[in-house]
């Protein structure tokens, strides 16, 4: 992965987790590897974080922890190239990160998209515990449905169970308050690809404190 890099893998691995941890700047990193001698541009931090984060996902992924059967979805918003953008997100019941998906709109279709890619990734739940909206109930039955046809399922399953409950959902509340801190010294994101790549590398060192 790192072959032929100027500088050393456990470099850039220490500079993309500082990023993606600490409520540090792009150029706050530059300024503390000045600090020890190192010289490297804020735009070369930049381009390790575009390229690696997802890559580093990759490999987490294959050795991760099973999600739990216990979700909870929400959303937030994020700037992207200077516009507000809705973020989807859900989180198991110990935090780790579901998936996520980033939209100009919040309505059924959109919903629908991000719960067809969290379930054809992670199978089916046991329950979603979701706020009050009937957009995201509509979403998770037609979505229960549309997996279970796939998958061939011919005995009767248990219709799929969603709870309407704030209070369950104040863990996903304040994982949105830790993401919100992350992002604000990036100062918005200039794509929805861009968004992803580190939101994925920011979910990836959230599940995998110390994979350096």
């Amino acid at each position: 992965m790192f072959k032929g890099r100027h500088f050393d893998q456990s470099v850039i691995l220490l500079r993309i987790r500082r990023y993606l941890t600490y409520n540090l700047s792009l150029r706050d990193l530059e300024g503390m590897m000045a600090e020890r001698g190192m010289a490297v541009d804020h735009t070369a931090i930049n381009r390790w974080a575009g390229r690696f984060a997802l890559l580093l996902k990759e490999r987490f992924n294959r050795r991760k922890r099973a999600l739990t059967g216990i979700w909870r979805m929400d959303e937030t918003y994020i700037k992207v190239h200077g516009r507000w953008v809705y973020l989807r997100r859900a989180v198991d019941s110990v935090g780790d990160t579901v998936d996520f998906w980033s939209s100009e709109h919040c309505d059924l279709p959109a919903t629908k998209r991000f719960l067809r890619k969290a379930l054809d990734r992670h199978g089916r739940a046991e329950r979603i515990a979701i706020d009050g909206s009937q957009t995201k109930r509509e979403a998770i039955i037609a979505c229960d449905g549309e997996n279970l046809a796939a998958r061939q399922v011919m005995t009767e399953v248990e219709a799929y169970r969603y709870l309407k409950s704030q209070y369950l959902n104040n863990r996903i509340e304040q994982d949105h308050r830790r993401i919100k801190r992350r992002i604000r010294p990036m100062l918005g994101f200039k794509s929805l690809r861009s968004a992803g790549g580190r939101l994925h590398g920011i979910g990836t060192i959230s599940s995998a404190k110390s994979f350096i």
